[in-house]
């Protein structure tokens, strides 16, 4: 019985867990935190009354901001449209069919009747409701539902949910990335639990979280990551358990030429300083200007001659001084034990890559992704699959052509994905009028080991050998 508990438990919202709101086609990451307001597609409300409830259940946003699990009812909607019309030919949209004016359907909403009695009123106002066809009648139900029902559905995070969600309202965040294209490349990638996978994405960490959903908390996951940190937005939405982030590492993309050449040092003081050495651009950033470097060195001397001054004309300067040098002796803590985290991430990471011997490559970005796929594909063991996304086909191109001319890698592919939804119903299913003009390319392809290429060379030299025979038997 405890084990049925446990059960329905992970199945009902739970304070504190990231869920997703949905309205129609529009989806919102949130999380559960009580007494606090949650604004989703211009109205606002508490998810106090969603804690305990099952996930995937529809609820009433009544006044005042609660919720109200919706009850199934859709016994009334089907009983109106009983009586219909054969024809819609003779009705005309003249914008005077309905009796009700706004000011009546804002009196309605102030008594506090709810969305379907306000979609019950505006059918029994309207003259051209009962003339028009069922299925006349089923589109204006619908409509008219959209418009006036307060009504939201509570979803658990999903790898399809959150990239749906992220592709509907901000798809640069993911580089346009459908999500038809992301189950590609999951597959295509072979990434499944107790593997070990490298990620290289700058889409708002949805890949590298629909990775670790499909890993299950088994294996390791490596995240190559540019710039200062990495970006993980999307892996909080998932809501994943603690046992998922110690499968994580992180490893910063500009150290990958010194891990390959084994000049990398783990054990250095200030990491980000080596980091820009490796990258010529980035050291000419952090160098110092000699004149700037003297004005530093002779401000403390300046400061304490201000502090002495300060001390024998007001005691109060005294605490004003103890306070800064607390808060530096702080500040200087807190980064030594920030530098020391990081110093252990970036130990722990390259101790997983060092072996070489990664079973996946997953790359998903807005840059280029060439030199990034030429590096790190040396991180993959032999006969291991790799994927490549892009938002355009020409860089793959580029990447496919690289690849064939050094070898290392067979069964290349570029491909594109192809989506349309349909709506089924009976009597009129038809494709949707509006559809993704494209979900990007994909370039996908196994590695192999470099050294028999070696001996293919040495086979090609035969032919050469042959012509020469066949030059002398000529001659004589």
């Amino acid at each position: 019985m405890a084990d049925n508990g446990d059960n329905d438990s992970q199945h009902r919202v739970n304070e504190g867990d990231y869920v997703v709101l949905k309205r129609g086609d529009i989806y919102k990451a949130v999380q559960i935190q009580k007494k606090k307001k949650t604004v989703f597609e211009k109205q606002w409300f508490f998810l106090d009354n969603a804690v305990g409830e099952l996930y995937g259940t529809t609820f009433e946003v009544v006044t005042g901001g609660t919720l109200q699990p919706r009850k199934p009812k859709h016994v009334e909607s089907s009983a109106d449209a009983k009586e219909a019309g054969t024809d819609n030919r003779n009705i005309l949209d003249d914008g005077k069919s309905q009796k009700l004016t706004r000011d009546d359907i804002e009196t309605l909403k102030e008594q506090g009747l709810k969305g379907q009695e306000i979609v019950q009123q505006l059918i029994e106002n309207s003259t051209t409701f009962r003339d028009k066809t069922e299925f006349a009648q089923e589109k204006y139900i619908k409509k008219k539902k959209k418009k006036y029902e307060n009504s939201v559905m509570v979803l658990r995070p999903s790898c399809r949910v959150l990239a749906m969600m992220y592709h509907g309202r901000e798809p640069g965040k993911i580089c346009h990335l459908r999500y038809d294209t992301l189950a590609l490349m999951l597959t295509l990638g072979n990434i499944h639990a107790g593997s070990k996978v490298l990620v290289f994405e700058t889409c708002a960490g949805l890949v590298l979280g629909a990775v670790m959903e499909r890993m299950g908390g088994y294996g390791s996951v490596v995240q190559m990551y540019p710039g200062g940190g990495p970006v993980r937005a999307g892996v909080e939405s998932f809501g994943f358990p603690s046992h998922f982030h110690d499968t994580l590492h992180e490893f910063p993309i500009c150290h990958v030429n010194a891990l390959l050449a084994g000049t990398l040092d783990t054990e250095a003081k200030n990491i980000d300083a080596d980091s820009g050495q490796a990258n010529g651009d980035k050291s000419n950033l952090t160098q110092t200007d000699p004149e700037k470097a003297e004005s530093k060195e002779c401000s403390p001397d300046t400061e304490d001659q201000r502090m002495e001054t300060s001390t024998s004309t007001d005691p109060a300067a005294d605490k004003e001084r103890e306070e800064r040098e607390k808060r530096r002796e702080i500040r200087g803590q807190e980064k030594k034990v920030k530098m020391e985290e990081k110093r252990k991430k970036l130990a722990a990471a390259a101790a997983v890559l060092e072996g070489r011997n990664a079973d996946g490559l997953v790359i998903a970005s807005r840059f280029h992704p060439c030199p990034v796929l030429l590096g790190l594909i040396k991180f993959l063991a032999p006969s291991r699959p790799f994927v490549v996304y892009s938002q355009y086909k020409e860089p793959l191109i580029e990447c496919y052509t690289k690849l064939r001319e050094q070898g290392g890698a067979v069964s290349l592919r570029l491909t594109d994905s192809w989506i349309r939804h349909y709506q089924v119903l009976p009597n009129r299913t038809h494709p949707m009028l509006l559809m993704s003009g494209g979900g990007g390319y994909l370039l996908s392809g196994t590695t192999v080991a470099t050294d028999t290429l070696k001996m293919g060379s040495t086979r090609g030299e035969e032919p050469a050998a042959k012509r020469l025979k066949l030059t002398e038997t000529t001659d004589g």
